[in-house]
């Protein structure tokens, strides 16, 4: 907002092609014959000398007026001169002195409310009030100056670049608005800065790109990063006006990490008894990536005793589950020994070099013994006898025998 007393103000006008010059009273051969003053925009201030009038006619001096805006006659100082003003504002904004002509501002005035003003002012005699000069059009222009700082009108910003880039990735643009005049002078002209964010990302002054300064950082370091941007005006000359905004960077999540068992044995216990189709245990394999790229499946390496066994993938533990393929006999075998692997789901060509992104670990599944029932020798005997055998008589046997480990009697 420019003050009253620190108020500039422009009169811009061009007579015939010419710079601003005093317009001198005009000869007697000039009566009769119409004169234009042209002013800035296209509109034109005109002076006529009307016919019939006996006089010689008064020329407009229009003055560029910085602290007190003043349109100014010549000459000055005839009491019998009048002069009016009428237009945009007038009474309210600007005001003249009837008697010297000047024009004055009654208030602030701001370039990015109204930018200019179109006045006609006007010479009469004092005493009858009849025009002595035709009415005359011309423009105040507001000259601006630097009252607005720039603007990130979309901030606070977010943004997200793949982890392991190279440096000089493009991360985001951001823009910021000025409302002083950019055709005059650098209240306009912007220059970006990164305040916060070094040295990871870099800002272009001019066009407000972001980009990655240091290359291959990882997620699996650090996630987040919150950058702050300033804009300042006056091409960032000290005494311009600044804004900031805040981006919040997120590096996404890239598939350069294979998995890895916590351990390289995992032991596992079943009851012999158990259902084939059952699960008998869980392992799992950990990354360090997230989402697809840390899906892991696993498979039972062939060879050893893994025929015994299938294992699962869990999509949403990332665990593999271990299921029971035959039926265990304890009393036939106590232990299977065989070996898993984990290897990632998705994989990433640009990170192969990092060496096979699989890992295997070794499975001890011990079988464990259940108390069951004896067992006779035959599923079925058959015993004859005669029909008068005396009572108590022996007439024959059964036997049956515990399998178990503990071999325990039976009755």
């Amino acid at each position: 907002m420019i003050t009253r007393n620190g108020l500039l103000l422009v009169f811009w006008f061009l007579l015939d092609k010419g710079f601003l010059a005093p317009l001198h009273a005009p000869s007697q051969s000039m009566m009769g014959r119409e004169q234009h003053l042209r002013g800035v925009e296209g509109l034109g201030l005109r002076r006529h000398v009307a016919s019939g009038v006996q006089r010689v006619k008064r020329g407009w001096v229009w003055n560029h007026i910085h602290s007190d805006l003043s349109i100014s006659t010549f000459p000055q100082g005839d009491s019998d001169v009048k002069y009016t003003l009428s237009g945009e504002g007038v009474g309210t904004i600007f005001t003249i002195d009837q008697t010297t002509g000047d024009i004055h501002a009654l208030m602030g005035l701001d370039r990015e409310v109204k930018s200019y003003y179109t006045l006609r002012a006007q010479a009469v005699d004092m005493h009858t009030g009849r025009p002595l000069e035709p009415e005359s059009e011309f423009i105040i222009k507001i000259q601006d100056v630097n009252d607005n700082e720039p603007k990130f009108l979309d901030g606070p910003y977010t943004a997200s670049v793949p982890e392991m880039s190279p440096g000089g990735t493009f991360v985001m643009q951001v823009t910021a608005t000025d409302a002083d005049d950019p055709s005059y002078g650098n209240s306009a002209r912007i220059v970006y800065s990164i305040l916060h964010g070094q040295p990871y990302f870099s800002v272009d002054s001019k066009t407000g790109v972001i980009r990655t300064a240091l290359p291959n950082m990882d997620r699996e370091v650090k996630e987040l990063y919150q950058v702050l941007i300033q804009a300042k005006d006056m091409g960032g000359q000290l005494g311009g006006l600044a804004g900031t905004t805040t981006i919040n960077i997120t590096l996404s999540d890239v598939n350069d990490n294979p998995p890895r068992f916590s351990k390289s044995i995992f032991h596992l216990r079943v009851p012999e008894s158990s259902s084939v189709g059952s699960a008998v245990g869980k392992i799992r394999a950990h990354d360090l990536d997230s989402e697809k790229n840390a899906e892991v499946e696993y498979s039972i390496v062939p060879g050893d005793e893994g025929h015994m066994f299938n294992i699962t993938s869990n999509g949403h533990s990332q665990e593999g589950i271990i299921v029971l393929s035959e039926h265990l006999d304890y009393e036939t075998k106590r232990s299977y020994t065989f070996k898993v692997e984990a290897s990632n789901a998705h994989l990433d060509p640009r990170f192969l070099h990092r060496g096979p992104f699989k890992d295997t670990a070794t499975v001890k599944v011990n079988v464990l013994d259940v108390d069951e029932p004896p067992v006779f020798t035959k599923t079925s005997y058959t015993i004859d006898v005669y029909e008068d055998t005396p009572v108590s008589t022996i007439i024959g046997s059964v036997t049956a025998q515990d399998l178990d480990a503990s071999n325990s009697a039976v009755r």
